[in-house]
């Protein structure tokens, strides 16, 4: 009783059909009745792999295609403003391209000791030639004004 529930263990369905088959075999006798040599592993992973290259592929070109003609944007800041827990500024953001879409852009500052901190702004979607003004309340920088500037990915 053993062996058989070991051999029952060691067996997997035939690919096309679903007849049990040994681990060692892909295709039962019926369907593989000249007994031709069997698919591989290595050709069933190699398919599996090329078909991942394939539909990796298709998306970055679909994700490239979508965003074309977005941007660039014209970003402009306005001096901050000190407000209770950061800076107040004004964000005027401009889409010279000729799709509409949405800006990330990102405010930062030179002043020493301040170097490297950085905030993202997101704006909402823009119309080409077009542009929107919007008031954020920056909290990286600090309450005390400082230069700062902004850059839309351009």
């Amino acid at each position: 009783m053993e062996s058989s529930v070991l051999e029952k263990s060691q067996t997997q369905p035939c690919v096309r059909c679903g007849a049990p088959v040994s681990l060692h075999e892909a295709l039962c006798e019926r369907c593989n009745p000249l007994g031709l040599a069997q698919p591989s592993a290595s050709q069933a992973h190699g398919t599996v792999f090329l078909g991942i290259g394939v539909a990796v592929l298709l998306l970055a070109s679909l994700a490239g295609g979508s965003a074309k003609g977005v941007g660039p944007f014209k970003p402009q800041i306005s001096a901050p403003i000190s407000v209770p827990g950061g800076l107040s500024v004004e964000i005027s953001v401009e889409n010279t391209g000729s799709g509409a879409g949405s800006a990330a852009c990102s405010v930062s500052t030179t002043k020493i000791g301040s170097a490297g901190l950085t905030e993202i702004v997101t704006t909402e979607r823009i119309e080409p030639g077009s542009s929107v003004v919007i008031t954020r309340e920056l909290k990286a920088f600090g309450a005390e004004p400082i230069p700062l500037l902004i850059n839309c990915g351009n």
